[in-house]
C-alpha cells in the first residue's frame, strides 16, 4: 500500500530555507510503532500523519510525531500540514482549515496572493506562564557571561501547548555565542518543566525584522531549530505580559536559523485583552519541495 508523502520549508523566507516538514496521507492505516519509525526515516525535525482526506468534526485529523515521540501540538508541522491540506485535499481557496491535534482543534487561516497560499496564520491556545529562573543557571546552560542576560526581564517558563524556557539577550553578539553546555543544560531543565530554551533579543541581521531569536532542544535530539512556531507563540505571549516593546499588543516579524544557515521568517500578533487573557497568532509562509510516496 502506497503512502502519498510531500516535503514542504515553514517560515521559509526563500525555498530550501526555514524548517523542513514530511507530511504523510492516509495514516490512519499506520500503527502507531509504524508513525514513529517513519518520522526517524524521515529524519526532520517533526513528520505528520493526516488520517483522513476528508474533515471529522470540523477538522482533519492530524498526528505530529518527533525523532523520538509523538507531540500534542508543534507551529511549524501545523502550518506545514495545513498548507498540504488546502493545496492536496481541498484544492481550492479557503478562508480557513482546522487541524484535530492531540492539544486540541486549531484553525489555520490563509491570505492569498495570485491565487496562492501567501501568508498562514496559526491562532494558539491560552498562553500560561510558570516557574522563573536565576540568570545564573541560564546563563551556564547556554556557555554564556551572565552580563548578557537582559535582568529587566524574567527568565521563565511559558507555554502555548509546547513549553519553552524563554529567555532575554541584551544583544545579537549574546544571541551568536549561545552555546549548549550539556552539564548546564541538563541541571537546568532537570529542574524545569520545560526542555527547550529559546533567546532572542531586539538586535537583528535585517532591519525590517524586530526580533532574532534561536532554539535549543538538545534533550529531544535538536541541537538547534531554524525556525520554532510554538516557541515563538510563547515569546509572543512573554512580550505582551511584560510590555518589551512598551505595549499591550504586538505585531512583530522574527528571524530564527540564520546562524544555521536556514535563515527563517516569523510572524507574530498578540494583544491582551480586557480580562487579561492574551490572544496569540503566529504566521509565516510554506514553499512546497517534493512529492513522492512511500511504500509500507
Amino acid at each position: 500500500m502506497g503512502y502519498p508523502f510531500y516535503l514542504v520549508d515553514v517560515f521559509a523566507e526563500t525555498k530550501y530555507a526555514g524548517n523542513q516538514l514530511a507530511v504523510v496521507r492516509n495514516g490512519v492505516a499506520l500503527s502507531v510503532i509504524e508513525m514513529q519509525n517513519i518520522a526517524r526515516e524521515m529524519n526532520y525535525s517533526e513528520t505528520t500523519f493526516i488520517l483522513s482526506d476528508r474533515e471529522v468534526n470540523g477538522g482533519y485529523d492530524v498526528r505530529i510525531f518527533s525523532l523520538e515521540e509523538e507531540l500534542p501540538f508543534a507551529g511549524h508541522p501545523t502550518l506545514g500540514t495545513a498548507f498540504i491540506i488546502q493545496q492536496y485535499l481541498i484544492k481550492k481557496t479557503v478562508k480557513e482549515v482546522k487541524l484535530n491535534l492531540g492539544l486540541g482543534q486549531i484553525p489555520v487561516s490563509f491570505s492569498y496572493q495570485n491565487d496562492q497560499p501567501d501568508i498562514l496564520w496559526m491562532k494558539q491556545v491560552t498562553p500560561c506562564f510558570g516557574a522563573v529562573f536565576e540568570a545564573a543557571p541560564v546563563a551556564a546552560a547556554l556557555n554564556l557571561d551572565p552580563s548578557m542576560i537582559d535582568n529587566r526581564f524574567p527568565i521563565q517558563e511559558v507555554s502555548t501547548g509546547l513549553p519553552f524556557i524563554i529567555v532575554p539577550l541584551l544583544s545579537l553578539d549574546g544571541v551568536k555565542a549561545c552555546q549548549i553546555d550539556r552539564v548546564g543544560y541538563l541541571k537546568l531543565i532537570n529542574q524545569a518543566e520545560a526542555k527547550s530554551i529559546f533567546v532572542f533579543c531586539r538586535e537583528t541581521y535585517r532591519h525590517e525584522n524586530q526580533i532574532n531569536a534561536r532554539m535549543f532542544d538538545d534533550y529531544h535530539g535538536i541541537a538547534e531549530d531554524p525556525a520554532t512556531g510554538s516557541a515563538n507563540g510563547c515569546l509572543a505571549a512573554y512580550l505582551v505580559k511584560y510590555r518589551y516593546f512598551g505595549a499591550s499588543s504586538v505585531d512583530l516579524r522574527v528571524e530564527q536559523g540564520y546562524e544555521i544557515g536556514r535563515p527563517s521568517l516569523l510572524m507574530l500578533k498578540a494583544a491582551e485583552q480586557s480580562d487579561a487573557l492574551i490572544t496569540v497568532e503566529v504566521g509565516g509562509k510554506v514553499f512546497m519541495v517534493a512529492a513522492g510516496e512511500l511504500i509500507a
